[in-house]
C-alpha cells in the first residue's frame, strides 16, 4: 500500500494499492461513507479495498475533508472527492493503471459520492464544485446502500426528528448548509437523481434490513434511473443490513465483486 496525497491538507490523501502483475489495472476508486462527518474515516474501506485488490483491481481508497473539519462539507469534501478522482491522471504517469477503466464504489454517504463522481461532467462552468474542465471519465459506479437522493435522505431524518421531537440530526443539512428548500441549487448539483442520466453503468446493492439508508432510496433513484435512459441494475439483498456491505467476510461481498468485474468486463 502507498500513501499518496493529492492535496496539501492532512485528510487529502489516498491508500493505492496494486495488484499482482505487471498490468496495467483496471481501477476502482473506493469512497467510505459515514454521512460526510468527521469521525469516520477510510479504514472502514480499508479490508474492502484490500479484497478488490485481489481481484485485479487497482485501488484507490480516498480520504477526503469532512463536515466537523476545516474546509469541509459544502463545497470542499465534493472537491476534495474530485481532485482525488482526478489525481489517477497524474497517478498513471508512474503507475500501471488503466484510467480508461475506472469504476467507483462507495458505501452509504460514499455511495452519493461514487455516483456523484460518475454525473459530474454536465455541472455549469460557475458551479462551485466545477474544478476541472477534463474530469476523469468513469466506466461504471457501484453504491453500496448509497444515499443518491439527497432530498429523500433530508425528508427522511427531518421525518423522524419531528416524530421523535428530538434535537434536529440531519446530516444531508449539515452537509450543503441548509434545507432543499433553502438551497435548492446546491441539492440539484449534488444529488446524483438529480443529475440523471449520468450516462455510465449503475449498480445499486442494499441490504433490505438497512435501517440507516432506507432501501427505498435505492429502489426510488432505480426507477428514476431507468426512465431516464441509464443501463442501472439494481441488487436487493434481503438478510443484508447497512454495514454487512463492507463486511468481506460476509456472502453479501461475493455479489459485489462478481458485480465489479461485470462492469469492468462489459467495458
Amino acid at each position: 500500500m502507498e500513501k499518496i496525497y493529492y492535496g496539501e491538507n492532512e485528510n487529502q490523501f489516498g491508500e493505492l494499492r496494486l495488484p499482482a502483475g505487471s498490468g496495467p489495472h483496471p481501477v476502482a476508486i473506493v469512497i467510505h461513507g459515514g454521512f460526510w462527518r468527521e469521525p469516520f474515516t477510510l479504514e472502514s474501506t480499508e479490508k474492502a479495498a484490500i479484497a478488490l485488490t485481489d481481484e485485479g483491481f487497482a485501488t484507490w481508497n480516498i480520504e477526503y475533508r469532512r463536515v466537523g473539519q476545516e474546509g469541509g462539507g459544502w463545497p470542499g469534501t465534493l472537491l476534495d472527492v474530485a481532485r482525488a478522482a482526478d489525481h489517477l491522471f497524474t497517478l498513471t504517469e508512474t503507475h500501471p493503471l488503466q484510467v480508461d477503466k475506472v469504476v467507483t464504489i462507495g458505501h452509504s454517504a460514499g455511495g452519493q459520492l461514487a455516483l456523484w463522481l460518475a454525473g459530474r461532467h454536465p455541472l455549469p462552468a460557475d458551479s462551485e464544485l466545477t474544478s476541472t474542465d477534463k474530469p476523469l471519465p468513469v466506466s461504471g459506479a457501484v453504491s453500496l446502500a448509497g444515499v443518491n437522493d439527497l432530498q429523500l435522505m433530508y425528508d427522511v431524518h427531518n421525518f423522524r426528528d419531528q416524530t421523535l421531537a428530538q434535537k434536529a440530526n440531519n446530516p444531508v443539512a449539515e452537509l450543503l448548509l441548509g434545507t432543499p428548500e433553502e438551497q435548492p441549487v446546491r441539492y440539484k448539483q449534488t444529488s446524483p437523481i438529480e443529475l440523471l442520466p449520468l450516462g455510465v453503468p449503475q449498480v445499486l446493492i442494499h441490504g433490505s434490513l438497512d435501517i440507516n439508508v432506507p432501501i427505498g432510496i435505492s429502489d426510488h433513484y432505480h426507477r428514476t434511473a431507468e426512465n431516464a435512459g441509464d443501463f442501472v441494475k439494481f441488487v436487493e439483498l434481503p438478510e443484508a443490513e447497512h454495514f454487512k456491505l463492507i463486511d468481506t467476510s460476509d456472502p453479501a461481498w461475493e455479489t459485489i465483486v462478481e458485480e465489479m468485474n461485470l462492469l469492468i468486463m462489459n467495458e
